[in-house]
């Protein structure tokens, strides 16, 4: 399912993103390698191995950025809430299911109203605008993949510009105006990874806490405290990630199984419509 929010500053901090890593991928392939490693293996070594270190965040973000988060589905015809707090309609199962007044509709446990996808989302963390999505149930694991993905991309630039900087390179071109070049973007992308490397390891942090402690950022900011039984750390990532090998875990594919939640959520509204 194709899932985009119309947010103008969602938008503009996607362009800023791709901006980003097509810029560092410019700098790096063509000012640090084809100026300093030209002829030797290890030019087309890193060249092959940074675009495509590039090109699995660029996946991971466009696959966070246009699944669908975990959207609650909307009703198909008013629905009556008296029955609430009854037990004839939901039994212990959904005993803990709320009401969102926005949507005029039942949302299960750990779903939350978001004012920019004027959805509510199945266990949702936050809203972030680099992704112009909701980060959810289903498209959590895409987050991360883009995190971990800019993250290694940042310690391979810096690494790279670093090497060009203290090696020596008697092929490098001597001219000035290219050399002046060289140094110049070097600076800018040195710059911006670590500016995107800080605010990338803060993210990862934040959400890692946030999945091996069972409580997302809104249930945190709500101060609910902690309700759920412990879970091993495994089982937690597997929540995320999906029931497959830890190596798949790597890929921006699909391993989340069926949309069994979405199918439970409509059986169980269906027994609250009118």
């Amino acid at each position: 399912m194709f899932f985009l929010v119309k947010d103008p500053c969602g938008i503009v901090c996607i362009i800023l993103t791709y901006l980003a890593v097509f810029y560092a991928d410019y700098v790096i392939v063509k000012w640090v390698i084809l100026q300093t490693m030209q002829n030797s293996l290890w030019g087309s070594f890193h060249m092959v191995m940074f675009n495509t270190v590039a090109f699995l965040a660029s996946m991971a973000h466009f696959r966070a950025m246009c699944s669908d988060p975990g959207t609650v589905p909307l009703p198909h015809s008013r629905m009556d809430f008296s029955d609430i707090h009854s037990d004839c309609n939901g039994g212990s199962d959904q005993e803990d299911w709320t009401v969102c007044t926005r949507c005029e509709t039942y949302r299960p446990p750990r779903a939350h109203h978001c004012r920019i996808c004027k959805r509510c989302i199945r266990r949702m963390d936050h809203h972030c605008p680099w992704i112009n999505n909701c980060v959810g149930e289903r498209n959590q694991k895409y987050f991360l993949q883009f995190l971990v993905y800019v993250g290694l991309l940042v310690i391979y630039a810096v690494a790279l510009v670093m090497a060009s900087w203290m090696e020596e390179c008697p092929e490098c071109p001597m001219d000035i105006t290219v050399r002046q070049s060289r140094i110049l973007h070097t600076v800018l992308v040195l710059v911006e990874s670590l500016l995107f490397g800080l605010f990338v390891a803060a993210m990862l942090i934040d959400q890692l806490q946030a999945i091996f402690g069972d409580e997302t950022a809104v249930e945190q900011a709500q101060d609910l405290g902690p309700y759920r039984p412990h879970k091993p750390r495994m089982a937690l990532l597997t929540e995320v990630c999906g029931r497959t090998h830890p190596l798949l875990w790597l890929l921006p594919c699909d391993t989340l199984g069926p949309h069994s939640s979405y199918q439970n959520d409509s059986s169980a509204l269906l027994t609250h419509e009118v």
